[in-house]
């Protein structure tokens, strides 16, 4: 479907317009030609493989016979297995006499968003019962007129404060955290300057460092080579702001007081750069790494609603950097330091004109 629209059949002409995936076959399972979105989806150079090559599922065999055979329509439901989960609802039907036509819908959007509307719920009700539970506690005790002591007051309402900003916190979270999972599957198309951004996340945070004596390190490679080259990424400003922002909070409010944190930027082949979030603090148990991603997941429950946490911004960062098509990887030394590693694929270099 990518030959010169004057030559085109109609089906590919056709298949141009849509925003879902269309592969053409002959009757043996050869790819004749594939649309712009099963390119995206499924990657380059389709003509020529086999369609039982290019669709990993234990039906496709049988479906696509029955197809050939029969000229009715097939339908299953597909889940390719790559890092970022979607699903099609796959439809195969012969087309005249030498063609199998395979349509490739996406339900991801539809998915999600049952998905988010689920988990929102139960989380929400989860997790807000124990502040609200607090609250309505101190208020029906303040009302009966049994506290007429004013510093009994006083540190009720301050307690009743802390808890509906924790609250409030937290719904925060809840949003930002649905609003990534919904748009998951959706690949940035922006340019941005990692190297801009996260001076721009260090100068923001300073202050909160400060309070703790604490101090913003950022490095970049020393070789000139890596120093021209610009760490330019596909991205959405917004989202990788969150997600160093997540990082460095997260590295404040538990590394130790006068220590450094330090953002290191390293250019890995093949075109990838890697941002290590190093703090120095009492460390993580190598058990907990695994599950620090997990919404909710607190390695001490305790510690981390004193010092503010919601237990969602490690699972807003795994998220946002899914969507982004790079990885997280975490270690940890106890006593020691502990490093959050952000792995992002650079966008091609634009030559000027």
């Amino acid at each position: 479907m990518s030959q010169d629209s004057h030559t085109q059949s109609p089906i590919s002409q056709i298949g141009d317009m849509l925003d879902d995936g269309l592969i053409l076959t002959n009757l043996d399972g050869v790819i004749r030609s594939a649309n712009p979105a099963a390119v995206r989806w499924f990657g380059e150079n389709l003509t020529g493989q086999m369609i039982f090559d290019v669709i990993n599922h234990p039906n496709i065999g049988d479906l696509f016979t029955k197809a050939a055979d029969d000229a009715k329509r097939c339908e299953m439901r597909y889940e390719p297995t790559n890092i970022i989960q979607r699903e099609f609802r796959m439809r195969l039907q012969r087309i005249g006499d030498q063609s199998v036509a395979l349509l490739f819908l996406d339900m991801t959007l539809q998915r999600n968003l049952e998905k988010v509307r689920r988990d929102f719920v139960a989380n929400v009700s989860h997790e807000l019962r124990s502040p609200l539970t607090s609250l309505a506690g101190f208020v029906e005790t303040m009302l009966s007129d049994e506290v007429p002591d004013p510093a009994m007051r006083m540190r009720f309402l301050t307690i009743m404060d802390e808890e509906a900003k924790r609250m409030s916190r937290l719904i925060d979270d809840l949003l930002s955290l649905s609003r990534v999972e919904v748009d998951e599957h959706i690949i940035p198309d922006n340019r941005v300057n990692l190297a801009e951004l996260l001076h721009s996340v260090g100068d923001s945070m300073s202050g909160r460092a400060m309070k703790k004596n604490m101090n913003i390190k950022i490095t970049q490679p020393d070789d000139a080579q890596s120093q021209a080259a610009l760490p330019v990424i596909f991205g959405k400003h917004d989202e990788i702001t969150e997600v160093f922002v997540n990082l460095l909070e997260n590295a404040i409010k538990y590394g130790f007081d006068g220590s450094d944190i330090t953002l290191a930027i390293t250019m890995v082949a093949p075109r990838h750069v890697r941002i290590d979030v190093t703090n120095f603090g009492e460390g993580i148990e190598e058990r907990h790494l695994p599950r620090l991603t997990e919404r909710f997941y607190r390695v001490d429950k305790a510690r981390s609603r004193q010092i503010g946490g919601t237990g969602l911004g490690l699972a807003i960062v795994k998220h946002i950097v899914n969507r982004h098509r790079g990885s997280l990887s975490i270690t940890s030394t106890l006593g020691e330091t502990t490093k959050f590693s952000v792995d992002l694929p650079l966008a091609p270099v634009v030559t000027p004109q």
